[in-house]
């Protein structure tokens, strides 16, 4: 800027021209003498002698000329007064003023924030656009960026191949050491708590990650962790780093805790494996055998329920059929006494009724001669053509026949044979 102040003021010079700063010493030379003479290089500008001609030019512009012509009158060319100067001073500091307040603008882009600190106290926070502060040293800023997800990763680095050891290997409630990485999503919701409440922001949630995990894997089991309780340990890693980020007013927000790997250590995995395929195992071992059990028991317990109602039908058939030929051999008994041939009679025809119907058997009576003999051929043919409808074609299946009721048959027909017979020798008597 002062250069181009120079130009527009008609001061034409360059700092490798060694007659630079000495005015006009060319034409105060005799007339005869070699420029040659003097030598090329007599040292740095003089900077009083271009002070003097800066003010020359100066009151030059503003009419404060004094005396004529050009350098050489009386030996002291132009000569501004005080008057002269100061307005050059004053233009001068204007400019650098102008300047001072033009370095106080500053443009935030979208998704950020800047934070205003006067002598490095905040002092307020901006919009995103454009923006101006007071230039330094009275105040200063800096832009933060407020909508980008920041990671932060523990136990691993870029890689989960890569991994930390020292941040990596935890021991859990059993006493057993695991390897985990993760890595944690966070955001800034305080520019100004992100700037001024931590030394270090990044290093501080990386620690407070560290430390929250040591914490929730140290009060649970190694199982819980390695298989059904992954989820649940990131949550509960947010949920603590979230509180000790709120009381330390670091202004970050914790979006996700992501579990990248969790495992034995490498030097114990194949024991380990081992261990966890004995397990798997026996795991299986267990559910076979409960499932056999689930299928033999059902069955055995509905057999046995099967013969017990069975044995109880059986029971209670008996006892029916029991109490059912006691009471009819009452009434029979009854009916005998009031007339005994009668009684006798009709139990000897109902029981050549049933023989009868029973069997395709012919009995004839050969002794009286009778020449005329009558065959009920139409019974037999309808008896044979039941006979061949009722019988299984499988010669080896057998009818299944009530034992109770043959047993009842048979004393029923022993005690009429009895009857018969006995009312037949008193007849023959």
């Amino acid at each position: 800027m002062p250069v181009s102040i120079f130009k527009k003021f008609g001061l034409k010079f360059s700092l490798n021209d060694p007659r630079w700063g000495r005015g006009n010493q060319q034409d105060e030379r005799p007339q005869g003498q070699d420029d040659r003479r003097r030598p090329p290089n007599d040292g740095p500008p003089d900077l009083e002698q271009f002070w003097n001609e800066f003010n020359q030019r100066l009151a030059r512009m503003f009419g404060n000329r004094r005396g004529g012509g050009n350098g050489g009158n009386n030996g002291g060319g132009f000569r501004p007064d005080a008057k002269g100067t100061g307005i050059g001073i004053g233009i001068f500091a204007a400019i650098l003023a102008f300047l001072w307040l033009v370095s106080g603008f500053f443009i935030v882009q979208e998704g950020q924030t800047g934070v205003i600190m006067t002598f490095g106290r905040y002092s307020h926070t901006t919009t995103p656009g454009f923006n101006w502060r007071w230039p330094g040293p009275i105040q200063s800023h800096e832009v933060v960026n407020i909508s980008t997800v920041r990671t932060v990763e523990v136990g691993y680095r870029n890689n989960v191949r890569n991994k930390q050891p020292k941040e990596a290997l935890m021991l859990t409630d059993d006493e057993n050491i695991i390897d985990i990485q993760f890595a944690v999503q966070y955001r800034l919701k305080s520019a100004s708590d992100w700037i001024f409440s931590l030394n270090d922001p990044e290093d501080t949630v990386k620690q407070v990650a560290e430390t929250s995990i040591r914490e929730i894997v140290g009060r649970s089991k190694m199982d819980f962790v390695l298989y059904e309780g992954r989820e649940k340990v990131a949550f509960d890693t947010s949920q603590l780093m979230q509180q000790i980020l709120d009381r330390y007013q670091s202004g970050v927000q914790i979006t996700n805790v992501t579990m990248q790997g969790v495992q034995p250590p490498e030097q114990v995995q194949a024991s380990f494996d081992d261990a966890v395929k004995a397990g798997q195992d026996r795991e299986r071992l267990k559910n076979e055998g409960q499932a056999y059990a689930n299928d033999v028991v059902p069955r055995a317990s509905g057999a046995a329920s099967r013969l017990q109602q069975e044995s109880e039908g059986y029971r209670s058939r008996v006892v029916a059929a029991a109490e059912g030929d006691a009471s009819r051999f009452k009434q029979i008994l009854t009916e005998y006494q009031k007339a005994p041939a009668i009684t006798r009679e009709r139990l000897y025809l109902e029981t050549m009724q049933q023989v009868f119907s029973s069997t395709t058997k012919v009995m004839m009576d050969t002794k009286n001669n009778n020449s005329l003999m009558y065959l009920p051929l139409d019974k037999l043919i309808s008896e044979s053509a039941r006979t061949s409808r009722t019988t299984p074609a499988n010669p080896a299946a057998t009818i299944p026949v009530d034992p109770v009721a043959v047993d009842a048959a048979a004393r029923n027909s022993d005690a009429r044979t009895r009857d018969i017979r006995s009312a037949r020798d008193r007849e023959g008597r």
